[in-house]
């Protein structure tokens, strides 16, 4: 999501108040070997403005109900994003101990219910505004929460993947080698979990070639898998400002430039964020087929957005009144599949990816 949509719903609250691609648990009916359908968890990152904020007025934490909710949709697949500020409120200090508290209540309920998690920084490629890699932020800095974060974190069953950026955006050229420093530190203490990368340009799929062609970062473990972003409006930036009708074949199309750069550099992808309004029939129509290329590809997704603190936002998809949203049903279609592996399909076996034991 953009920085601008994060901050317009930020302000609306204060105004107001691994993907798991693991062999399913052996109870389940479902016949896939890996989760494609995922879901973003959002809401201990809003109010950015605000730092480090309270939890309960600023941000807000998914509860037990919210894990609850989607294990029985057999959702099994969050990605779960956090701020940097609020995990580390000054560079190179120690972790804030009651944010990485909440983080790590929020890694056990979803172990409860048989989910895995991606744990996205959602931070922009910045640090209070300012760029890594310049002299206020400098890469050592961005290495140094990455390390103590994967120390932190490494060893819980529900962490499926690191997603070291959220949407970095103009960014001058620094990300690519923050990218680099941050997966340098990870490996330092952590050679099992998958580590997501972002690209330039808000990590947008329909421009990822353009301005993340390069993006190649070296992993000793073998373990990346690049990740893209994708909405529907014509501005592509998911605020959905206006009334839009779209041909049914848009998201398919917009996501094609990512993986055909993934096919041709033998890379795996993801998907890490789309959605869609709910009063939309063509945009609905446009998600469903969006999701069916995905499958063909095996390539997981995760749809933007869950968690609480969103109220009527059009593109959440928390059940109003005990209802389920219409991007439930088409989320449901999706699940079931004959992936074995994360896509999309490589000519050699050296370029899979398993999800640790």
């Amino acid at each position: 999501m953009t920085n601008r949509l994060a901050l317009s719903l930020a302000a609306i609250l204060l105004g107001s108040t691994q993907i798991s691609l693991a062999e399913p648990d052996k109870t389940s009916t479902l016949t896939n070997k890996i989760d494609l359908i995922g879901i973003n968890l959002s809401a201990a990152g809003f109010s950015p403005n605000v730092l480090p904020g309270k939890n309960g007025q600023h941000y807000f934490f998914p509860e037990k109900n919210h894990f609850k909710y989607y294990s029985e949709k057999n959702i099994r697949l969050i990605r779960f994003f956090f701020l940097w500020e609020r995990a580390q409120h000054n560079l190179n200090a120690k972790l804030d101990s009651e944010y990485i508290g909440l983080i790590k209540k929020t890694l056990d309920m979803a172990h409860q219910h048989g989910q895995k998690v991606i744990l996205d920084m959602h931070n922009y490629a910045r640090y209070k505004d300012n760029l890594i890699g310049s002299k206020k932020v400098p890469y050592e800095a961005y290495a140094n929460v990455w390390r103590k974060l994967a120390e932190t974190f490494k060893d819980h069953p529900a962490v499926y993947g690191y997603d070291i950026m959220n949407e970095p955006h103009d960014t001058q050229g620094l990300w690519p080698k923050a990218a680099q420093v941050a997966v340098d530190a990870i490996r330092e203490v952590d050679d099992k979990t998958l580590i997501f990368i972002e690209g330039d340009r808000w990590a947008s799929a329909w421009h990822w070639p353009k301005f993340n062609g390069d993006l190649l970062i070296k992993d000793p473990a073998k373990r990346l898998i690049y990740e893209a972003h994708l909405y529907f409006d014509h501005d592509t930036s998911g605020r959905y400002s206006r009334p839009e009708q779209v041909d049914p074949m848009i998201g398919v199309r917009h996501v094609q430039p990512f993986v055909e750069w993934l096919k041709a550099n033998g890379q795996k992808g993801f998907l890490g964020e789309y959605g869609v309004p709910d009063d939309s029939p063509s945009m609905l129509k446009a998600m469903d087929n969006l999701l069916a290329y995905l499958n063909e590809n095996c390539i997981p997704s995760a749809y933007w957005a869950g968690g609480p603190g969103w109220g009527k936002y059009k593109l959440a998809i928390e059940p109003v009144d005990g209802k389920d949203r219409p991007q439930m049903d088409i989320l449901q279609k999706h699940i079931a599949n004959s992936c074995v592996d994360i896509g999309p399909p490589q000519p050699e076996a050296s370029t899979e990816v398993h999800p640790r034991e």
